[in-house]
């Protein structure tokens, strides 16, 4: 064997390069974020993208996503209320809301009753299945939350739902 030989085989294996010519980084850490720690919209996402997949991990056996619940417990609290406010009020463009009301729909979570006032608008209703499901999806919820504090502490869990306050 030469002794350039025995320095390859001694030596690592190189990484391969990318089709660009740039080595690929193994490791998402190893990759710098410049100027984005400092970005709060960058942070916010990221928590987010986290808080998403606990949430959509914790409620899986429900198969219930957070808008849905979202839609499910402002129902809840206001039955009653029109496609249009509940879109609004959760800044749910309206064509989405139709769909997703339509999937719980068929889940006899939800009913829609032709509104009195306006018979173009229709009334949001929990059925009464809708209703126990609701009860189940708070208490995973709940346990989500739970995770949350765990993640952050109860005091910054705290402190940050004070300062979200002025965007709900």
């Amino acid at each position: 064997m030469t002794a350039s030989a025995a320095r390859a085989e001694s030596r690592p294996s190189p990484r391969k390069r990318a089709g660009n010519g740039a080595a690929p980084r193994d490791v998402a850490v190893d990759v710098g974020l410049d100027a984005l720690v400092g970005h709060a919209g960058y942070a916010v996402r990221r928590f987010q993208i986290w808080i998403f997949q606990d949430f959509i991990k914790t409620l899986g056996e429900v198969d219930i996503r957070p808008t849905q619940y979202s839609v499910l417990t402002v129902i809840g609290a206001n039955p009653g209320l029109s496609q249009m406010a509940v879109a609004k009020r959760l800044g749910i463009e309206r064509a989405r809301l139709v769909h997703l009301l339509d999937s719980l729909e068929q889940r006899k979570l939800v009913k829609r009753i032709k509104s009195r006032e306006d018979r173009r608008s229709h009334a949001l209703h929990l059925t009464a299945q809708g209703e126990t499901a609701l009860a189940k999806f708070k208490r995973l919820a709940a346990e989500h939350e739970r995770h949350v504090e765990a993640k952050i502490g109860k005091e910054n869990r705290a402190h940050l739902l004070r300062i979200l306050a002025g965007f709900t």
